[in-house]
């Protein structure tokens, strides 16, 4: 062990407990999104119209991940992280199972529910982990590492979404022993049950560290988090609505991406998911490494609101970029404008939940993080895509017309994002200070 480790778990031990973290969000994202390349088969198989499809992809998930969350969080704050996540891996994983043995809409609903809700236990508490195995100076770029889950999730769904459909067209029926005749769509979510349910074991070789800071293994009333919430209100308001913005573009461009290529440029789906699917898994995980770096050594130079400024900057580098990649001639252009726009897009998501850590006392960093993503969620996931297609469908009117839905929608929200985080710094550098004052004189510190 380091000396300079101040009681944190050794480095070895901290990052082993943020690779395990990262692979159960990688697991949580492929189960989360590959959905988005299994549309025809389900659609035929189930007799659904696109609407109720699209419930499956998000409205279903995203309200009961973030109802669920709450209540999670606040679990998280003062029981056994390890446990609460082991128990969430194997709920959303008999749930994904469950997605393959649907045989009607209404089956498939309560198991994407299933999914969200076991899905709501990982992150708030995985963040808490994250933040007692490291220092303050380094805790953004290992959050950065567990949030790049989201862009290899999202990258190998649609990797290997554009590979099942090659593979389905190929294959046909299988027969499996006690469950029966299954289609290769169903094959799949069964598959993934089965990977989630065998990695929880994995977890066994996370250790709890010892939580640290004011409040720490103290249950707070939940009044108290209120009162400390609303004490910082400004600065929550800015940050999670900033970010919020942030994933609202990234999801809105993420679910239309594929279909504008198909579109505009007349490529195949599975075309479309290898190279997409790719420019995600990349890039996405370079922006996310990228910007934690940067809060990181923007900390080590006095600066309290090196989050916070991530995103700003984040934001005003991709206002450019998502204005011009849904306007090029051709896809080979668009996806050379796509590389850099997934970038900037991706590199808040790691210092979104860090910046929660800094302003918030250890007793209850599971529930701001739960309230941030349930923020994040609801308003990126469960409206974004929506937002493209209402804009198409009713403003444009034409179908050949998402490419202008594209650039209104992501524009738009970025240049929001840009002005609720540039006026959120002030806000925020007081709530670092606030803490500092509340950790000296809360009855739950022990102070």
């Amino acid at each position: 062990m380091h000396n300079d480790n101040n009681g944190y778990p050794s480095s070895a031990r901290a990052w082993t407990t943020v690779a395990i973290l990262m692979v159960a969000y990688v697991l949580s994202f492929i189960d989360r999104q590959i959905l988005n390349l299994l549309v025809e088969p389900i659609r035929r198989d189930l007799v659904i119209s696109d609407t109720q499809m699209s419930l499956l992809m998000g409205l279903s998930f995203a309200i009961f991940y973030t109802v669920c969350g709450i209540p999670l969080g606040r679990l998280a704050d003062s029981r056994s992280r390890r446990g609460l996540i082991a128990v969430g891996i194997l709920f959303w994983s008999a749930a994904t199972a469950a997605c393959g043995l649907a045989r009607m809409y209404w089956q498939f609903l309560l198991c994407r529910i299933g999914v969200g809700v076991g899905e709501a236990a990982l992150s708030p508490a995985a963040y808490s982990l994250i933040a007692d195995s490291f220092p303050a100076e380094r805790r953004a770029t290992a959050i950065s590492v567990y949030s790049m889950g989201v862009y290899l999730g999202s990258g190998i769904a649609f990797l290997l979404g554009g590979l099942v459909i090659q593979f389905a067209s190929a294959q046909g029926d299988l027969v499996l022993p006690v469950v029966g005749e299954v289609r290769p769509w169903q094959s799949i979510f069964l598959i993934l049950g089965a990977a989630g349910v065998l990695f929880t074991l994995l977890m066994l070789a996370v250790q709890e560290p010892a939580r640290r800071g004011a409040g720490a293994g103290v249950a707070v009333p939940m009044a108290e988090v209120a009162r400390y919430l609303r004490a910082n209100r400004k600065t929550v308001l800015h940050h999670n609505f900033g970010f919020a913005f942030l994933a609202f573009a990234g999801y809105g461009s993420a679910a239309w991406v594929p279909t504008f290529y198909i579109r505009t440029y007349g490529w195949s789906a599975s075309e479309v998911g290898i190279v997409y699917g790719s420019l995600v898994a990349v890039f996405g995980c370079l922006g996310i490494v990228f910007g934690g770096r940067l809060a990181d050594w923007m900390a080590r130079r006095g600066r309290t609101d090196a989050n916070m400024r991530v995103g700003m900057f984040a934001a005003a580098t991709a206002i450019p970029l998502v204005a011009l990649f849904p306007l090029m001639p051709d896809g080979i252009w668009a996806s050379v404008l796509l590389a850099p726009t997934v970038f900037c897009l991706s590199m808040p998501f790691g210092v979104a939940p860090a910046a929660i850590q800094e302003i918030m006392p250890n007793a209850m960093r599971g529930q701001a993080s739960a309230i941030y993503l349930f923020v994040i969620t609801l308003f990126g996931l469960g409206v974004g895509p929506t937002a493209v297609a209402v804009v198409t469908d009713y403003v444009f009117g034409y179908d050949q017309a998402l490419r202008y839905s594209l650039l209104i929608i992501t524009l738009g929200a970025v240049v929001a994002a840009f002005g609720l985080l540039a006026s959120g710094l002030g806000p925020y550098r007081e709530s670092v200070e606030r803490l500092r004052d509340w950790s000296t004189s809360s009855p739950a510190s022990g102070g």
